[in-house]
């Protein structure tokens, strides 16, 4: 039978994925990743190198997957941060891998810079304002649609309520601060 490394990889990315999110990359084991992904340790080193390497793959796939799906859009932040809060609902798992990142190495990576200064510098453009203004109009807006996802399911939902209704109203919420944010910029 021949040897799909293609597949291989993915099913390593996949398995590394699932494994990153639930224990981070400190309690990460390449035996469990291999054999979730039905591969052999050798192939996480052959085709990444380290765990760190595998570490920095999964992170750089999936944020470009959401990037590919929720593209950015500075002249409709409001319609942005909808879109990332369903995607970022609908993939909790990468907001806990973003959160092991910031825990185990707080330093950004080259890309990680670059995607954000892009993101700023189109944000300061079309709302005509400066480049640190912009940073933070960006991470204020990125808080909030990621506060839901970060919040226990009691503070999220004290009175227990219909999950469904309370995600909409918070996500109507989220929208309508990112739009108070951007008119307070814009002036």
């Amino acid at each position: 039978m021949a040897h799909d490394s293609a597949a291989t990889r993915a099913r390593l990315l996949d398995a590394a994925y699932e494994e990153f999110v639930a224990v981070g990359l400190a309690g990460a084991r390449v035996e469990r990743i291999a054999k979730a992904a039905t591969a052999n340790k050798q192939a996480i080193y052959a085709y990444f190198g380290s765990k760190d390497a595998l570490f920095d793959a999964v992170l750089d796939t999936r944020l470009q997957v959401l990037a590919d799906v929720v593209p950015f859009r500075p002249d409709d932040l409001p319609g942005y941060i909808g879109a990332l809060f369903d995607q970022l609902c609908l993939d909790p798992g990468l907001m806990r891998l973003t959160q092991w990142k910031a825990l185990e190495r707080t330093d950004a990576s080259d890309a990680e810079r670059e995607a954000h200064a892009a993101k700023a510098t189109a944000l300061a453009d079309t709302l005509g304002i400066g480049l640190e203004p912009a940073v933070d109009v960006m991470m204020v807006v990125l808080a909030v649609a990621q506060a839901w996802l970060f919040t226990s399911p009691a503070v999220r939902n004290p009175m227990g309520a219909n999950e469904g209704a309370r995600r909409r109203r918070h996500r109507e919420s989220v929208i309508a601060v990112v739009r108070a944010v951007v008119e307070s910029a814009s002036r």
